[in-house]
């Protein structure tokens, strides 16, 4: 059983439609936001590259991706990064010769008279709502989000409402 010939085309006038609603969004995102440089902080490469590359496409932003700390510290230090994007779950990482993960890293960030100024993001899957304050206290971060973004759109939202602030 197919979709019928009138069914295609209602589908592919939503789905211009729907483009034409992201391009203006898009548009409107330029104009009124500069380009922000974003740092990705994530553990699962393939995770982070999908999310570098729907945040370039849906946003007027630049974002970096890594996950090791050395390279976290010499990109915020630089200059070069307006806010991070944290995982806070980063096995492996460590930071002067202790394990560290990305509640560690934004602490450190935050206590950096050369980084304090940028702004972090901190994402989790695993974070109760009882966990948040204890969370967001403990990593001195401007925003706790959880994991999986379901809307790409949010999160754009209030990395550039922090941004503006």
């Amino acid at each position: 059983m197919g979709v019928s010939r009138e069914g295609k085309s209602h589908l592919v006038v939503k789905v211009v439609i729907w483009e034409r609603k992201l391009r203006l969004l898009y548009r409107s995102r330029i104009i009124s936001m500069k380009s922000l440089r974003i740092l990705l902080v994530e553990d699962d490469v393939s995770l982070a590259k999908s999310t570098a590359k729907l945040l370039e496409r849906m946003s007027a932003h630049r974002v970096r991706v890594t996950n090791n700390p050395e390279a976290i510290f010499e990109l915020c230090t630089t200059g070069n990064v307006d806010i991070v994007i944290m995982d806070i779950n980063l096995p492996g990482a460590s930071w002067s010769g202790e394990e560290v993960n990305g509640t560690d890293l934004s602490r450190l960030l935050k206590t950096k008279p050369e980084t304090a100024h940028i702004l972090i993001v901190i994402l989790t899957a695993y974070a109760m709502a009882n966990e948040r304050e204890s969370l967001m206290v403990n990593s001195q971060a401007n925003e706790l989000l959880t994991k999986p973004i379901r809307d790409y759109n949010i999160l754009i939202e209030k990395i550039e409402q922090l941004a503006k602030n």
